[in-house]
């Protein structure tokens, strides 16, 4: 169930960069009519492939066949994640909504209505896996709650992304400037967001309780002996609720809540009905033990982490894929352009980015937290023994092997085989309590590096370098591809020039002036260098007056005069110099303050000269 909560995340993603080809293809107008038959035939691909399970479960009896069931499922999921990106990016069914005033006014809306779209597939996901499903829950499930169940459980992951979201687009209605500014400044944006998230960690738990529907647990021996736990561990905590997952048929537990006030303890009905009063204390320590140990606060550093990441990165990474022409090749062997295929690279990185990140750095991090909460059960009795023998019975109870896979935690083997080896080696506890705090420090170190790598090829003092890197490989890019084209090698003139590497802005100019021996850029700006150049090596009045006279005869501007003005002063001709000071001060149209101080500075030399 975990990884529903990944695929929303990820449809998130695909809507988000939608805007990256609306501008692109307008499509054929049949966007609509290719969704709708779309859907009718992945509705049909999901009864087809649980009607085969169901087939091969009448043959086979003795498989697997719930393994099955959810490798289809997951299957499934993820072909419901690329029909969703077609739909988005190929279909183009935003666009359906152009012109609409109240989604234009509040676009969290029309996200809304496309993120509804993925669950829809998912529901027909659900709908089609319910009747072989149903036969191996330990109660009875109807299709209703086994559907919202897994809807229900799913919406807490956009929860913070739609009140962000929504709260943007009304701070984006009000009429003072001044905050929308802030706002909008890469200050203001972090702050603000940071400032977001630490409200929805604090007060969403509550809104999370009525989305789950969860009621207080009833006064009785149960509760009784929760309370007694969280006593003894000193947790504070709002309520003791009943989880209704799956129509109480789960046999879990939780915990949410970073403050104690807004703080819930969640139960199944099945867990307090099966497991021991010894297995339950067990279970109720692991969830106390993610509170102790801070594990929500690290998830939301980790969530912040990923965010502030993704935030100074997105420009430099939209820049880099530019220099993957070899990709830009293979992309127009089936006739896709290059701004398209860069759309595509920027959606494919970042839903890879974002899937690499949560699955295997977020996944990381949270199965070793599992075992870390699971070892939080020493630190109030001398063995583990209730809580192994409670793995036993979730995965007797659930019909699953204790080996099954599981990205977020380890398998329930795995977890029984770590507490055993606890039991016979204790200096494993502290060594993994050890592991935990190492790990945090790297990503701390880690996050902190690259967010100031980041920033500083963004936003700060790497900036121009980076910039300039970008701009140099595109130069010689397209100039591997038009190679006679004189304009590239004026640019990169300029680019050498700027970054004074007089050597290499020679060559680039005398390149251009081999094939175009007019053009004027490069005259201009060699004859510049050779009469202006910091470094006396590099002066050349007579090519400097050369070149000026042969720009000047093919255009007689003010930029060029004044070129002219200093080609002549190099070679001592002031009187000359003035003259074209003076008729490039009376032809400019702007910059008038630069040519008066030119045509001043030779009024000086002149006057020197003349003392």
């Amino acid at each position: 169930m975990f990884s529903n909560l990944l695929y929303f995340l990820i449809a998130l993603v695909v809507y988000s960069t939608s805007e990256l080809f609306q501008n692109l293809d307008p499509g054929n107008g049949n966007g609509f009519l290719n969704a709708v038959l779309a859907s009718l035939g992945f509705a049909g691909v999901c009864r087809l492939s649980f009607k085969r399970i169901e087939r091969l479960a009448a043959i086979s009896p003795h498989e697997n066949i719930d393994h099955l069931i959810q490798n289809r499922i997951t299957r499934l999921s993820v072909s419901a994640l690329i029909l969703f990106a077609v739909n988005i990016y190929g279909f183009k069914l935003t666009l359906l909504f152009s012109g609409i005033k109240f989604f234009e006014l509040l676009p969290t809306f029309k996200a809304v209505f496309f993120i509804c779209l993925y669950l829809f597939y998912l529901i027909l996901i659900w709908n089609a896996a319910y009747p072989l499903q149903n036969r191996y829950f330990a109660g009875t499930v109807s299709k209703k709650e086994y559907i919202l169940s897994n809807v229900s459980f799913s919406l807490p992951a956009l929860f913070p992304w739609f009140c962000l979201s929504l709260a943007t687009d009304l701070l984006g209605l009000l009429p003072w400037k001044p905050l929308k500014n802030y706002l909008a400044s890469p200050a203001g944006e972090i702050g603000y967001i940071s400032l977001f998230l630490l409200v929805i960690a604090v007060f969403g738990p509550v809104f999370i309780r009525k989305i789950w529907n969860c009621k207080p647990l009833e006064q009785g021996y149960t509760r009784s002996r929760i309370e007694a736990v969280c006593k003894k561990a000193g947790l504070k905590y709002a309520e003791i609720l009943k989880w209704d997952l799956f129509g109480g048929n789960m046999m879990t537990a939780g915990v949410m809540g970073f403050v104690g006030r807004f703080r819930y303890l969640l139960v199944t009905p099945s867990l307090t009905r099966i497991l021991s009063d010894e297995e339950l204390d067990a279970v109720m320590l692991h969830e106390i033990g993610h509170v102790q140990k801070y594990h929500m606060v690290f998830y939301l550093l980790f969530f912040a982490g990923f965010m502030v990441c993704n935030f100074v990165f997105f420009e430099p990474v939209m820049l880099l894929l530019y220099l993957l022409e070899p990709v830009y090749k293979g992309f127009s062997w089936f006739g896709i352009e290059k701004t398209t295929a860069h759309a595509i690279l920027i959606s494919l990185s970042l839903i890879g980015i974002f899937i690499l990140y949560f699955r295997f750095v977020f996944g990381f991090f949270m199965r070793n937290f599992e075992r870390q909460a699971d070892l939080h059960v020493y630190e109030f009795t001398h063995d583990a023994s209730s809580l192994i023998s409670t793995f036993h019975k979730i995965a007797s109870y659930s019909r699953q092997s204790v080996d099954k896979p599981n990205w977020h935690h380890f398998s329930i083997g795995e977890r029984i085989r770590f507490l055993e080896d606890c039991e016979r080696n204790p200096a494993l506890i502290s060594a993994h309590h050890s592991k935990i705090k190492k790990m945090i420090s790297a990503y701390v170190i880690g996050i902190v590096f690259l967010c100031g790598a980041g920033y500083s090829i963004s936003s700060g003092p790497a900036k121009t370098g980076f910039d300039n890197f970008i701009a140099e490989q595109l130069l010689f890019q397209h100039m591997a591809l038009d190679p006679a084209n004189s304009d590239l090698y004026t640019l990169v003139g300029d680019y050498y020039y700027g970054r004074k590497n007089y050597d290499r802005a020679i060559d680039a100019y005398e390149n251009v002036l081999r094939i175009d021996p007019v053009n004027v850029h490069a005259l201009n700006n060699l004859s510049w260098l050779y009469s202006t150049c910091p470094e006396e090596k590099y002066r050349n009045r007579g090519k400097a007056l050369e070149y000026a006279k042969k720009a000047l005869e093919q255009k007689r501007e003010a930029y060029i005069l004044d070129t002219y003005a200093e080609a002549l002063a190099a070679n001592n001709d002031i009187k000359s110099a003035l003259a074209a000071a003076r008729e490039a001060l009376t032809r400019s149209e702007e910059k008038k303050e630069y040519y008066e101080d030119q045509l001043k500075r030779f009024e000086v030399m002149i006057q020197d000269r003349s003392l």
